[in-house]
This record gives C-alpha cells, sequence and structure tokens, in this order.
C-alpha cells in the first residue's frame, strides 16, 4: 500500500507543479494582496481538487464517457469561466495607472470571494475529472478496498493544499510584492492572457468533444 500511495503522491505533484490556471491565480493573488488570501486561494483550489477526486472515485467520469455532451457543456462552461477571469486582469492592467501597494484587490473584495475564486478556477477545467479517472485506473486495481481509496483522496487534497501554500508563500514574500507593485501592469496583462488561453484552449477541446 505505501507503494502505491508514494506513486499516486508523485504523479499528483508533477501534475500540480505544472504551470496552469490554477497556479497562475495562486502567485497572482499572493503578490497582489496578501499571505493570508493567497492561503485561502489555495484552499479554494485544494476544495476544488477534491470535488474532482471524490467524483472520479465515485465512478462519475463514466458518464463524461457515455454521454459526450455532457463533458463537452461542462467544458464550455468552464472556459467561459476562466474567459471572465483573464477580462478581469487585463481590464485591471489597462485601468490601474498606479499601485501604492502591493495589496490591491484585483479579482475580488474580500476573503470569502479570494476562496470561491480559487475554488472555481479549479472547478472550470473539468479535464481534472479524466485525469483523476487516468490515474486510479492506472494505480488501484479494481478490488481495492475503500479504505485504501480514500486515504489516498485525503492524501491528494492534503497534497494540493500543501502544495499551493507553498507557492502562495514564496510569491508573497514583500520582495516579490514589492516587485508586483512597479509592474502590476504588465503581470496582470500576462496573467489575464494565460488566462484567456487556457479558456479558448479548453473551450475548443470542448466543442471538438476532446
Amino acid at each position: 500500500m505505501t507503494a502505491l500511495i508514494f506513486s499516486v503522491l508523485m504523479v499528483h505533484l508533477v501534475a500540480l507543479a505544472s504551470p496552469g490556471p490554477d497556479f497562475f491565480f495562486v502567485t497572482q493573488t499572493a503578490m497582489s494582496r496578501s499571505r493570508r488570501e493567497g492561503l485561502l486561494g489555495a484552499a479554494g483550489i485544494a476544495l476544488g481538487v477534491s470535488v474532482w477526486a471524490a467524483l472520479s472515485l465515485l465512478g462519475l467520469q463514466v458518464l463524461f464517457e457515455q454521454f459526450a455532451w455532457v463533458q463537452r457543456a461542462v467544458m464550455i462552461a468552464g472556459a467561459a469561466y476562466l474567459l471572465w477571469m483573464g477580462v478581469q486582469l487585463l481590464r485591471s492592467a489597462l485601468t490601474v495607472k498606479g499601485v501604492s501597494t502591493a495589496h490591491a484587490v484585483k479579482l475580488g473584495s474580500s476573503c470569502w470571494k479570494t476562496f470561491l475564486l480559487g475554488l472555481f478556477t479549479n472547478l472550470a477545467n473539468p479535464k481534472a475529472l479524466i485525469y483523476f479517472g487516468s490515474v486510479f485506473s492506472l494505480f488501484v486495481e479494481p478490488g481495492q478496498s475503500a479504505d485504501v481509496k480514500w486515504i489516498l483522496f485525503l492524501l491528494i487534497s492534503l497534497e494540493s493544499f500543501l502544495w499551493f501554500a507553498f507557492v502562495t508563500l514564496v510569491f508573497s514574500m514583500p520582495a516579490l510584492q514589492r516587485g508586483y507593485s512597479r509592474l502590476s501592469r504588465w503581470i496582470d496583462g500576462t496573467a489575464g492572457l494565460l488566462f484567456a488561453g487556457f479558456s479558448l484552449a479548453l473551450g475548443w477541446s470542448g466543442l471538438r468533444g476532446q
């Protein structure tokens, strides 16, 4: 069981470390606001990961396999949300003419909103369900006990939070926040374009049924 857990956690760590919407949301939040809000955003993302992992363990990816239109609809909805995020960041980059503090609000005005933004950023990508389905089918045998599966679920959820908490701690360092205050236009603009790019890629995959 130890080898199984280690293998799954290592694969998931590689997936977490790959740049994507979650990573860019956490880094932008940590630099532009505060460490506390970054951690709340990380908690929201970890909750989203937990939702996808739980749905996969319950076999919901079969629904996507049997009813492709459901997957396409969810992917297009997720793409629309990521596009909205990108537009908000681009508007911020175009309208803010000076940032006197590294704690300027960009995508939300409260800690609760930051948590929800982190949650929805993760839930916007339904490919996570396919990812978890692939990982569990590769490493977890059909006859594996429910206890082992839920131990994996808890450890994956914890690992996700710890990773993004680490990213938050790094990018909320005072030196990086001061750098953000000087380069906020460029950072927000770049993040906005990246979110728009993720949106277009996800939407195109949804329309093509991939």
